[in-house]
């Protein structure tokens, strides 16, 4: 059975990651609580552990004290008796015994058995915790494990291990099978008290898309290209301010790509839903003007400092206010200011 227990905790850090010495902490822990149980509450318990020789010893350790003083048999012998057992023992030095785990009684067992098992949920919570902390803020690609007919939410298969992907949190429209491979954003991570880490994944989030501009353009990715804002409604129409820190780069063009290719790629992820590309001044009347596009702007006058007048020919007024007010919805957002837009 050592040998077993040994190879077992092998597995356990090569397909887990649950380090040994981890394990060996806790199995330890373990043993000397199942032989307190056994003998008493004050025994003194070593365990060792020699993963080498896949050997396991437990013994109990008593302090020597004088003849007649002895109040705790479990935790003290006398003199006498120490002398007894060996000539080598001295007053106030300490007795060891090898206890045989194999005459522990069932209950006993079974309360260590119950620890260890607890310490390998633990550590495998803290492995999910940490690994979905280092992605947090980051795009992965899961896999479809799962489809709630009922609630339309997806059961992913992460890598890590398996999360929830609320349909509230899905492209509207979009729909997903069972083995589909799909990008999500991880945008939260809480650890869970039983069950494994809280995540909380999303296509829906603003993050989302400009994490798929970072994967997918290369100005981007290396910073040449800075993504200052973005605004989204899900499903529907997205607008993404970039700025160039070269003067010779053009972010908008850098982003878009000859005849569109690049941006493509990240259409293609989104179900079809609409992106405009703005270029980010710091004037804040140009920042505006650019980001009603597609409409043409006549002029932009501030009322204060996040509120403006904007003027439109009346050919261009719907298409600045958008259907159902969508673009001057998204451009209040991405610029933070509120906006009256006029012909």
């Amino acid at each position: 059975m050592n040998a077993e227990l040994f190879n077992a905790l092998d597995v356990l850090e090569k397909e887990h990651g649950i380090p040994k010495e981890y394990m060996l902490a806790k199995i330890e822990e373990a043993l000397a609580n199942a032989c307190k149980k056994e003998i008493g509450p004050t025994a003194i318990i070593r365990v060792h552990l020699d993963p080498v020789k896949c050997d396991m010893k437990v013994y109990q350790q008593r302090k020597v004290v004088p003849d007649g003083e002895v109040v705790d048999p479990v935790s003290e012998i006398s003199y006498s008796d120490a002398k007894a057992l060996s000539r080598r023992h001295k007053l106030g030095g300490v007795v060891e015994t090898e206890l045989k785990t194999k005459n522990f009684r069932r209950f006993s067992a079974q309360t260590g058995s119950q620890m260890i098992i607890q310490a390998i949920r633990t550590a495998e919570r803290e492995r999910q915790t940490k690994e979905y902390e280092d992605k947090r803020e980051e795009i992965i690609t899961a896999v479809v494990d799962k489809v709630d007919m009922i609630t339309g939410n997806l059961i992913l298969d992460t890598g890590t291990g398996y999360a929830t992907l609320l349909k509230s949190e899905q492209i509207p429209g979009e729909s997903h099978d069972v083995g589909d491979r799909i990008k999500v954003f991880i945008s939260e991570v809480k650890t869970g008290e039983t069950r494994g880490p809280i995540v909380t994944l999303s296509r829906t989030h603003p993050n989302f898309v400009k994490r798929l501009f970072e994967l997918e353009i290369p100005e981007v990715q290396d910073g040449t290209v800075e993504i200052k804002g973005v605004a989204r409604e899900a499903g529907s129409r997205t607008k993404i301010a970039v700025a160039s820190k070269d003067e010779n780069v053009d972010a908008v063009g850098s982003c878009i790509g000859r005849n569109g290719m690049r941006i493509q790629a990240v259409l293609d992820e989104l179900s079809g839903e609409r992106i405009d590309v703005i270029k980010y001044s710091e004037n804040i009347e140009e920042y505006i003007a650019e980001a009603l596009s597609p409409a043409k702007v006549i002029s932009v006058v501030m009322d204060g400092e996040r509120s403006c007048r904007v003027t439109v020919s009346p050919d261009q007024l719907s298409l600045a206010i958008g259907k159902a007010g969508e673009n001057a919805k998204l451009v209040a957002r991405l610029t933070g200011c509120k906006i009256d837009i006029k012909s």
